[in-house]
C-alpha cells in the first residue's frame, strides 16, 4: 500500500506473486510503484499459504532490507504484515522488527 504524507492510502499494488513455499522479493519491485505514486510511506503485506501467520526468518530479513532501502529513498516502511484469509494477521512492527 502506498500512502501520502497524512498516511492515507493512495494506491494498492500487487508487486510480486510467490510460489507455494517461497518468494524472492527485491526492494526495487516494492518501491518502484511507491516512487511512481509519489508515496511518502508504504505498508507491505503478504500471505503465508500454510495459514501460519508467524513471521519466518526470511520475512524478518526482507523486512530489514526494505526498511533500509526505504530510508535511502526517503520512503518509510510503516509496517510489514503477514495476513491470512480468516482476517488474522501479524505485524512485524508490533514484534519490533521495524
Amino acid at each position: 500500500m502506498c500512502l501520502n504524507t497524512k498516511n492515507n492510502v493512495i494506491e494498492v499494488h500487487r508487486c510480486h506473486v510467490g510460489s507455494l513455499n517461497s518468494s524472492l522479493v527485491h526492494p526495487s519491485e516494492v518501491f518502484k510503484l511507491a516512487i511512481l505514486n509519489n508515496a511518502s510511506s508504504v505498508i507491505v503485506a503478504h500471505q503465508h499459504p500454510s495459514v501460519d501467520i508467524t513471521p519466518s526468518m526470511e520475512d524478518i530479513s526482507v523486512t530489514k532490507r526494505l526498511v533500509e532501502t526505504g530510508k535511502l529513498l526517503g520512503i518509510e516502511v510503516l509496517d510489514h504484515l503477514v495476513v491470512n484469509s480468516d482476517n488474522s494477521f501479524t505485524s512485524l512492527k508490533e514484534r519490533g522488527y521495524i
